[in-house]
């Protein structure tokens, strides 16, 4: 298969040598590969190294090819150090990174055993994925626009100019961190959520099927990331055990305190009920507080997640529209919000088994807002007042 046309000029040197074709290797070597760059593959597994290979993600590593300039460790964290390490070894001229989700004790373990080589090594790790892997799931796009840690202390200048090229070259935007600093800042944003969204999914296990009937988006939203590999995660969680335990923990305190909050809210014979006509009955306001400081704190993190491009979050007005279950409609859709001039900043769709619509949720500028919800309706639309 020939190289795809290059996207752009870009500074990465090749050849660039990617060990691991799973998600991240080989959504980078499609990315490379797109840019004009030539890549290498190479892997334990010959069915994932042959997919990657077939999806036109770079050639095959033997030992009769060029020598590469940059070499790109993309395996499961728990040997990721050991695999730098012969990297290291084997290509004495290339710089060295790898793209493990966890850093601290991969850099300390190739500092103390690649000594004075080490200096060719950079350790990243692109904020980027999906909740499914290998290279059958890889993406080109995967990482436009996501952060790209860059964690260098110790390594050689041109070094780490090389692997924040490389991440430009690919999307994303380099950010230089401590290797103790992304852990704990991994731990919180990704790890800590991931082992929530198992814990909510693991509690429908048992559940009837009457019951799951009845999911709606919060459910999907919630456990949308549950669906991931169970032992890359294990290979991450203890890989990360010190920052992600701290977190649980003051989860868990979180958890206890509103526990005991909401038991103040089981019905007691003995105790009297207030009620008012036409009024809900003031009972266990203990439990009103626990709830209400919970989700006010809930309130306050949500909203200093970044918002679009890794910029300052934004309020956003949603405009939500009632679509069809049938072939075309979203594509229509999208088509006359194009029509009217107005940009989608975010979009979910809701829209559970058997249903004959769903409702789209289209997130735009709020001085946009009432100009589509008039252009849609106009167009024959159902506008559903938010």
């Amino acid at each position: 298969m020939s190289a795809p046309e290059p996207r752009a000029s870009v500074s990465t040197r090749g050849p660039v040598l990617i060990v691991g074709t799973g998600l991240l290797g080989t959504s980078l070597a499609l990315a490379l590969r797109a840019a004009g760059v030539e890549v290498q593959l190479a892997d334990t597994s010959p069915t994932s190294l042959a997919l990657a290979r077939d999806m036109g993600a770079g050639a095959l590593h033997g030992e009769d090819s060029p020598e590469p300039q940059v070499v790109v460790v993309a395996t499961p964290p728990d040997v990721t150090a050991d695999v730098v390490v012969a990297q290291l070894s084997a290509h004495p001229s290339a710089v060295v990174t790898d793209v493990a989700s966890i850093k601290e004790r991969v850099v300390n373990e190739v500092r103390s055993r690649a000594g004075a080589e080490a200096r060719r090594y950079v350790g990243s790790h692109p904020m980027a994925g999906r909740e499914r892997s290998g290279a059958g799931a890889a993406d080109s796009d995967l990482f436009a626009g996501r952060p790209w840690v860059v964690v260098a202390q110790d390594s050689d200048p041109q070094a780490e100019l090389v692997i924040r090229n490389l991440a430009v070259d690919v999307g994303a935007s380099p950010v230089r961190m401590g290797a103790a600093e992304h852990d704990a800042a991994v731990a919180a944003v990704s790890h800590a959520p991931q082992l929530v969204s198992s814990l909510v999914a693991a509690r429908l296990e048992e559940l009837g099927e009457g019951a799951l009937a009845l999911s709606g988006q919060g459910l999907r939203d919630v456990t949308r990331i549950a669906a991931s590999d169970p032992r890359l995660w294990s290979a991450i969680i203890v890989g990360n055990a010190g920052p992600v335990v701290g977190l649980l923990r003051r989860i868990s305190d979180d958890l206890g305190a509103l526990i005991t909050g909401i038991e103040a809210a089981v019905c007691d014979p003995d105790r009297p009920e207030h009620t008012a006509p036409g009024a809900a009955r003031v009972v266990a306001p203990g439990a009103v507080g626990a709830i209400t400081d919970v989700m006010t704190r809930g309130n306050i993190g949500r909203a200093r997640i970044p918002g679009k491009h890794g910029g300052a979050p934004h309020r956003y007005t949603e405009v939500q529209v009632l679509v069809p279950d049938a072939a075309g409609e979203l594509g229509r859709l999208f088509s006359d919000v194009g029509a009217a001039g107005v940009n989608i900043e975010d979009f979910s769709l809701e829209h559970s088994a058997g249903q004959s619509a769903g409702i789209a949720l289209i997130s735009v500028l709020p001085a946009a807002a009432l100009r589509l919800e008039e252009a849609l309706d106009a167009q024959g639309w159902r506008v559903v007042a938010g």
